[in-house]
């Protein structure tokens, strides 16, 4: 297996990925000068101690608590207690790829030498991540702000021995101390700030940011080729596509997705044979102006996710080149909270445009000599088979939902901690909203995914298709059948929803053939 070396260079969201989907190891710097870096930081705190310097959350209390002064006997118990009153996260817990993105982006920041810990805490990390022994951490409790605070507590929680973990998969999780104990290891016993430094951070919003930036160009990508298919089961126009067409509104990534409609189409072939109607609705004719919303949007969106995951993000940085604390801000999750903030927005609107070509699909008075709701029966049986009625009703409420999500976490801002923290982020907030819309639009997918295979078959085109859209339509076919008679269809959905959660698409034979950007990969 690969290693990742975590410390030195800048990682990117494909890192990220990785290690969450335990695809590579995870090894620190081998460098003597990155070495000396980490443990300056950590001795230029020894010295401050020893000197009893005031620093901020080391030798005073949290927050609004920072003009309470610590005990110089009791500091090292103070680390301990920063961990347990944050123990308070409820809600759903992150599944164990996303806490694998955390515990990783949290390594990063840490290893960049700006947070005074030492070589100790990185290397118990690291050991996580390849002994896949990974905390549980509940995903509600953070307002984005002094950092992902409470669900980050999970992970210094679980390093002093006091949470449970993931072991090896989702299914088996244990208490940490069950594991040093099979294992004959200690708890690690954080030296001072080392509980503020894992805590204090925007590791959670980051790493969920970075799993749904990926998911979303599969959703981008998805789209597209979906459209394709309904461009042809509709007996669409291609020309809507055209290449001077589109030259006049010059967003590349708008340009891009017209480009991958008419490549896809043969749209040169295709012209000849097309549609008497001059335009085609919008969620055909515009599919390249909604979708290449999100695709114009990936510049930005990785510059701050990209950004967000290689800074030191927690308070105070220990400068160990010039030997200064600097007290600031740097756990306001203010660009992560923008990022999904619009993605969740894009990615909404892809969700609506699908849903109103499956309108068009199932509705005999507008889908072009395709059955009603899209049934395969037999004749003598049209009357009992309903097809894909309530599968459109299914994604009309998928998207009805996704939608509703839209609305800006960020702008919620609420003053907590005695007026301490009176101005925050929302950014976890705003990257689960993203990621509860992400996974809507996947089910939405999903079900355009078997209705436009199925569309493809009842025109009879399944053999005229280009290379990618077979491709395509190959890859549906693993998990979804032609509906002749009426049958459940929960299962064919689910597991295509499975199947995008694990980014199955963008590593199958289908993605090989479409030639697209290097950045689509995983």
């Amino acid at each position: 297996m690969q290693v990742l070396v975590v410390g030195e260079n800048l990682l990117t969201i494909e890192d990220v990925i990785r290690v969450a989907h335990q695809q590579v190891k995870v090894a620190l710097p081998e460098s003597s000068e990155w070495r000396t870096l980490i443990q300056r930081g950590a001795d230029f705190l020894d010295q401050l101690l020893e000197e009893e310097g005031v620093i901020y959350g080391v030798t005073t209390g949290y927050g609004d608590s920072c003009l309470v002064e610590i005990p110089p006997h009791q500091v090292h118990e103070l680390p301990l207690h920063l961990s347990r009153f944050h123990g308070c996260g409820l809600g759903q817990n992150l599944d164990l790829v996303t806490a694998r993105a955390v515990v990783v982006t949290r390594l990063c920041s840490l290893a960049r030498g700006y947070s005074g810990v030492s070589f100790a805490l990185l290397e118990r990390l690291v050991w996580m991540l390849n002994e896949k022994i990974i905390p549980v951490i509940p995903s509600e409790g953070s307002v984005g702000a002094s950092g992902d605070l409470t669900p980050l507590s999970y992970i210094a929680g679980a390093l002093v021995g006091e949470r449970d973990v993931y072991l090896h998969d989702q299914q088996h999780i244990v208490p940490i101390s069950q594991v040093y104990a099979e294992k004959k290891m200690s708890a690690l016993v954080l030296r001072p700030k080392e509980g503020l430094a894992l805590m204090n951070g925007t590791a959670v919003m980051t790493a969920i940011a970075c799993l749904n930036y990926k998911k979303s160009e599969q959703i981008a990508l998805v789209s597209t080729l979906i459209t394709a298919m309904n461009v042809l089961a509709l007996e669409g126009n291609p020309s809507h596509f055209d290449e001077v067409l589109f030259a006049q509104k010059p967003h590349q990534g708008q340009q891009r997705i017209a480009s991958q409609l008419r490549t896809w189409l043969n749209s040169e072939v295709q012209t000849a044979h097309q549609s008497p109607r001059l335009q085609d609705r919008y969620s055909l004719r515009c599919a390249p102006h909604i979708i290449g919303v999100f695709e114009d949007s990936k510049v930005w969106l990785r510059q701050f996710i990209e950004n967000e995951l290689n800074s030191s993000n927690d308070n105070p940085l220990i400068d160990p080149v010039n030997l200064r604390v600097l007290h600031g801000g740097h756990f306001y999750g203010g660009h992560i909270a923008q990022a999904m903030d619009s993605l969740k927005i894009m990615i909404a609107n892809i969700a609506d445009l699908l849903d109103r070509q499956l309108a068009q699909l199932v509705d005999h008075k507008m889908n072009h000599g395709l059955p009603r709701n899209l049934t395969g029966s037999s004749p003598e049986r049209l009357a009992l088979n309903h097809g894909f009625k309530a599968v459109q009703i299914g994604v009309s409420a998928w998207t009805a939902e996704a939608l509703k999500q839209t609305l800006a976490a960020s702008i919620f801002s609420r003053s907590t901690e005695c007026h301490n923290q009176d101005k925050v982020s929302m950014g976890t907030i705003a990257a689960r909203d993203a990621s509860r819309v992400i996974l809507l639009t996947e089910q939405v997918l999903a079900a355009l995914c078997c209705a436009s295979v199925q569309a493809i078959q009842l025109k009879g085109l399944s053999k005229n298709l280009t290379q990618v859209l077979t491709q395509f339509q190959n890859w549906v076919h693993e998990s979804f059948t032609f509906v002749e008679e009426d049958r459940p269809l929960q299962n064919d959905l689910q597991t295509l929803v499975d199947r995008f959660e694990q980014l199955q698409f963008l590593h199958c034979d289908a993605f090989n053939a479409l030639n697209m950007e290097n950045d689509y990969a995983c």
